[in-house]
């Protein structure tokens, strides 16, 4: 038997289930992977991490993109200002 790591429910059958394995809490119904024997963690949480990271490079990327434009119009603009 294990238990949920989010509601604490402690009699969760994993004797059918192997490593890796993904099931669901018979109480509050989190989706959750067999880690070991008799232990779990929710499914997922690992990949709420890399998204967040993903986010903040993109918004990174987006704001130096956003930098390159304006550093483009400057030139664009002193280039009609010598004509």
């Amino acid at each position: 038997m294990a238990t949920c790591p989010e509601c604490e429910f402690d009699e969760i059958d994993t004797e059918d289930f192997e490593e890796g394995d993904t099931l669901s809490c018979p109480e509050c119904g989190k989706s959750l992977v067999l880690t070991g024997a008799d232990e779990l963690d929710v499914a997922g949480d690992d990949d709420d991490l890399d998204d967040d990271e993903d986010l903040e490079e993109e918004e990174e990327e987006a704001d130096d993109d956003e930098a390159d434009l304006d550093d483009e119009d400057e030139a664009d603009d002193e280039e009609d200002f010598d004509e």
